[in-house]
């Protein structure tokens, strides 16, 4: 990742083997991947298909693919980047059943091991682990650390953007504490049956780790300053067709509201506007259509751009004198302005005074 370089998403698709229940049912494989980045539709010619025969995207992985090798391909290196004080997100985006929070879970896990060992080996800066998660479910925030179930708030903050109020923040002690976390988050999320998954995810669930460093040697200084960032690891609710939620109508209904709404942002966003992202799908015939839906949402978000820049936050006393600086400049700069701008009225008069004596003796 290269800082104030504009750059595309990172997407990349993962494509599972059928489970238990499509073998059971005896269900054809219509997708394929034939190559690193490509990923064929392999009944193109069945009657009445509007499906492409080929999808392309920075990767795209098999069945028999581990998850570690997704997580190193690409997303570790934007996971990695919070260290560096550049703002990350990664999040997973398929049909329920297709493998995102198998998946979510574990690239989580990697980062975060990932991100102690950085911080291990470079002793000459402070770091501070900041670890929150929430979740939203029929349009409702609800802190994961918190057992209460009470609702939170969004409010704009002028430094940090968009916020939640009342979120709990845990400073991470270690990788026992991060793990301790993670369970409480996953007892505490919504979760229900459906006809493609008898534990499906119900809301979106956010896990933001906050990372601050500060070199040794000038903690707690006045001339100190802090690289501060957070990276988010998005696991969305699973995208399903009005049909499979008729008997949870309502979640139904707010879980694809509010990825529709995302599907407008991303298809926004790459008209021409300014993370990482991963789908992953069934190969399964029977659901050949939200695979397709997850592959055209993915191609949109393959057109977005992003610019990465470093967050420094500085200490107050060095702020003010950044400041009192800057107020010098300006002070300066405009006692000129006002200089020049007396000469260029005096120079104004005197055409004035030669106009008028021109006038009278001509």
């Amino acid at each position: 990742m290269y800082v104030d370089r504009e750059e595309k998403i990172l997407v990349m698709v993962r494509l599972r083997p059928l489970n238990k229940k499509e073998i059971a049912a005896k269900e054809a494989t219509d997708w394929e991947c034939i190559n690193d980045t490509t990923i064929l539709y392999r009944n193109t010619l069945r009657q009445g298909s509007n499906i492409p025969s080929a999808y392309s995207f920075d990767r795209v992985y098999g069945g028999e693919c581990p998850t570690r090798q997704v997580y190193e391909d690409g997303t570790k290196e934007i996971a990695l980047s919070v260290v560096k004080g550049i703002n990350c997100s990664i999040f997973a985006y398929g049909q329920t059943s297709s493998g995102k929070t198998y998946t979510m879970t574990a690239i989580t896990e990697f980062a975060v091991a990932d991100i102690f060992d950085y911080i291990f080996q470079h002793e000459e800066r402070a770091f501070s682990v900041k670890f929150s998660a929430i979740e939203i479910y029929n349009e409702t925030i609800r802190d994961l650390l918190s057992s209460d179930g009470t609702s939170l708030r969004l409010r704009d903050d002028p430094e940090k953007g968009t916020v939640v109020e009342k979120a709990r923040e845990e400073t991470l002690r270690d990788w026992n504490h991060f793990k301790e976390l993670l369970s409480v988050c996953a007892a505490q999320r919504k979760i229900g049956e459906t006809s493609l998954n008898e534990r499906s995810s119900r809301s979106h669930q956010i896990i933001k780790l906050t990372v601050e460093s500060c070199a040794c040697e000038l903690l707690g200084k006045d001339n100190s300053t802090t690289l501060m960032a957070s990276v988010s690891f998005i696991d969305l609710a699973g995208s399903e067709r009005a049909s499979q939620t008729m008997s949870r109508l309502k979640e139904g209904c707010h879980i694809n509201q509010s990825l529709l709404a995302l599907g407008t942002v991303i298809r926004k966003l790459s008209k021409g506007r300014q993370g990482g992202h991963i789908c992953t799908l069934s190969p399964a015939r029977s659901h050949v259509e939200l695979t397709k839906n997850t592959l055209s949402f993915a191609s949109c978000a393959k057109e977005v751009t992003t610019k990465a820049h470093i967050n420094v936050v500085m200490s107050d006393k060095a702020l003010l004198k950044q400041l009192q600086c800057e107020l010098a400049r300006l002070e300066t700069e405009l006692r000129n302005a006002t200089s020049n701008c007396d000469c260029a009225m005096k120079k104004d008069i005197q055409i004035q005074k030669v106009w008028f004596c021109n006038c009278v003796m001509g």
